[in-house]
């Protein structure tokens, strides 16, 4: 019998106490995330549940409340004040630790998902799964990939609660005539859940947890996701308002990229983005305006697109327009419609290849025609590694117009950084329309690229060297670029 094998060792912070939480590799062909959390004995549940009677008759919720993440972080000062209180005078000779584990408990059990708030706080988690209340709760770690957990809803019956909950924060319902939910957390998580018998081994609950704290680019040169040479070429594409498409696999942290760029625009560039689910997280100090799409009521009322906020963020003054997917036709004509009246726009595409792009948007169901696809500038494509589950940058491609290759018809792809076997990003091919742009834009010749170019990867290189990974401070740094660029430079050699 193999002995188990301790990985990891953490703590969560879970409310007004921290959870010790064990990655570990035994006996079972899966790896093990080990929650550990003292059990309740009968009396403590019963007092509990006093408590927990005596808090709901005194703190009154108002149905708005529930909706927003401000008024549920309020709500649940309430709660944990109300608790304490009752704790103490139920219980005045209770130690601090214990109380406050206590606390906790009732937190969880009250205005959040249980057992399941603990992995919704760990930061190294990407995903959250009950498949049924059979087996154990999985999570996606992001070192370790998917872990079996020790934590089992009890009945099926929870798991539907637990789906309930969520439904109603967003005015929506999941019922065996509805048996299918996509919704978001106010904490900005995205859940998915199902009810038997649509997945026949019972209720299912998937939640996508949503970046606390965003990627950022500096992170990316760190870990090797791209280099800094690609991400100054990127940064310059981005200032000079080139039109960009992030292509990829699932997970393959398309939207990641797609955020980690935003900084590098102009803090007086207004920036209109569109999503179905709130993931990008832009510097505090841009000028943005963030939109998400809405899902009809049960009544089948009420329902705002991601075509409507297309089509009504054309009507918002936008410089740049971000999309978080591209899906039908109509939205890739509305976008495409952007990029033609002059707004820099950037969105992302499930496509494994620069060439799959063009495929992919140029027949159904997108179907746009080639000429409208040559306002595209450039493809940067996303790999996940399937052994290693490392996230890279595969390809940055130029989209070539018919008129700019030989065979005078079709659009091509010019790859000009490409993903070596090493890991390693290297150059592949001589750029040829971006350089045209940016000296017709611009005005800069070759050698004055170049030497822009030097420039902005000794910023970026200035800040991984420091550690400079906030997003905020990213975007202060550019924008000091942008504004005294000689001063920035002198300051970095210093």
């Amino acid at each position: 019998m193999t002995e188990p094998k301790l990985l990891e060792t953490y703590e969560i912070p879970l409310y007004d106490t921290k959870v010790r939480v064990d990655i570990v590799k035994g006996a079972e062909l899966a790896m093990q995330y080990i929650i550990h959390r003292p059990e309740l004995s009968g009396p403590t549940s019963i007092l509990l549940e006093s408590v927990k009677d005596d808090i709901l008759k005194e703190v009154r919720i108002k149905p708005q409340e529930i909706f927003e993440a401000k008024s549920v972080e309020k709500l649940g000062a309430e709660f944990r004040q109300k608790a304490n209180e009752m704790l103490l005078r139920k219980l005045p000779n209770l130690e601090a630790g214990k109380r406050n584990s206590l606390v906790s408990y009732l937190m969880s059990e009250m205005i959040g998902l249980g057992l399941l708030e603990i992995p919704l706080n760990d930061p190294d988690l990407e995903e959250i799964v009950v498949n049924t209340s059979a087996e154990p709760a999985w999570v996606y770690h992001k070192k370790h990939g998917w872990l079996k957990t020790n934590i089992n809803v009890k009945t099926e019956q929870q798991v539907q609660n637990y789906a309930s909950i969520i439904a109603r924060r967003i005015g929506r319902q999941i019922t065996t005539l509805e048996p299918l939910l996509d919704a978001h957390l106010v904490t900005g998580d995205r859940a998915n859940a199902t009810l038997a018998p649509i997945s026949t081994k019972g209720n299912t609950l998937t939640i996508r947890k949503f970046a606390r704290k965003p990627w950022t680019i500096t992170d990316f040169i760190a870990n090797g996701t791209l280099n800094s040479e690609v991400a100054a070429f990127l940064w310059t594409a981005i200032q000079y308002e080139l039109n960009i498409i992030v292509a990829g696999g699932t997970s393959s942290g398309k939207t990641a990229l797609l955020n980690s760029l935003m900084p590098f625009m102009q803090p007086n560039h207004r920036i209109i983005s569109i999503e179905d689910t709130r993931e990008l997280q832009l510097p505090s100090f841009l000028h943005w305006v963030p939109m998400t799409s809405r899902l009809p009521n049960p009544e089948g009322k009420g329902e705002v697109s991601m075509l409507d906020l297309m089509v009504n963020s054309l009507r918002m003054r936008p410089d740049r327009i971000v999309v978080g997917e591209i899906r039908r036709g109509d939205q890739a004509e509305v976008l495409f419609e952007a990029m033609h009246t002059g707004h820099s726009v950037y969105a992302t595409l499930h496509a494994d290849t620069a060439e799959q792009v063009i495929k992919r948007m140029t027949n159904p169901p997108i179907n746009i025609p080639e000429v409208m696809m040559e306002a595209v500038h450039m493809v940067i494509v996303q790999r996940r590694d399937r052994r290693t589950g490392a996230r890279k940058t595969s390809q940055v491609a130029e989209i070539l117009p018919a008129g700019d290759v030989e065979e005078k018809r079709g659009l091509k792809v010019n790859v000009l950084y490409r993903l070596k076997p090493d890991g390693s990003l290297a150059p592949h091919d001589p750029c040829v329309r971006i350089i045209d742009l940016l000296r017709m834009h611009t005005g800069m010749t070759d050698r004055e690229f170049m030497a822009e170019l030097k420039e902005k990867m000794a910023v970026l290189d200035y800040m991984v060297k420091r550690n400079i990974n906030d997003i905020d401070e990213i975007g202060r740094m550019v924008a000091e670029y942008y504004s005294d660029k000689a001063s920035l430079l002198r300051k970095l050699k210093k």
